[in-house]
């Protein structure tokens, strides 16, 4: 199952850096889901925290870039697999079983 959130997060930060309230807003991803998606993106080093600003009311907001420069999927023994490339050059495999129940990309 594709997981259609984390999915417009990844897109939506690859070009320009964003907050979680301005994915939220793009994408119509409720408030709550959207940083619960990019926790778990930040777990897979697939998204990263770039700068932290204050807001004129004085509350601290994260400002999140995507880490993801490729993604290659593949079939293999009847199984999907997907192999990110990060920006750094670090290569995941989703033969790590919490890539693939997490995200499928």
């Amino acid at each position: 199952m594709t997981d259609e959130y984390a999915v417009k997060i990844l897109v939506g930060t690859m070009r320009k850096p964003r907050t979680a309230i301005d994915l939220s807003e793009l994408f119509g991803i409720p408030i709550a889901a959207c940083y619960r998606k990019i926790r778990l993106l930040e777990e897979m080093g697939l998204i990263s925290c770039i700068e932290r600003r204050l807001t004129r009311e004085g509350k601290r907001i994260s400002v999140y870039q995507s880490q993801l420069k490729n993604a290659y999927m593949s079939f293999e023994d009847g199984k999907m697999r997907v192999r990110f490339e990060l920006a750094n050059g670090v290569i995941q495999d989703s033969g790590d079983q919490s890539l693939v129940t997490s995200i499928t990309v």
